[in-house]
């Protein structure tokens, strides 16, 4: 029925420890976490719409075009170094 294999009976228990906890606030309890579990999605609906506000965003930016600016590139002129030759003595 669920993911994660809860079935009727652990339901069962479920409702009658909540009941056992709860008493006569029990609709009042779920109702509160029916309205906690309603904000929760709400704003979770909000972030994930802002992300995919600055992805459309960053999608339509375009790269900078980095050729210009290495295109005249030119050797360095100073002089290319040698090492000393080995002596053998």
């Amino acid at each position: 029925m669920f993911p994660g294999g809860i079935g009727l009976q652990e339901l069962i228990v479920f409702a009658v420890i909540a009941v056992l906890l709860f008493g006569s606030r029990l609709p009042e309890v779920a109702r509160n976490v029916g309205q906690t579990y309603q904000q929760f999605r709400k704003g979770l609906t909000d972030i994930q719409a802002s992300f995919k506000i600055d992805e459309n965003a960053s999608s339509t930016k375009s790269e900078p075009d980095y050729s210009d600016r290495y295109d005249d590139y030119d050797e360095p002129d100073a002089p290319r170094f040698d090492p000393p030759p080995e002596d053998d003595d």
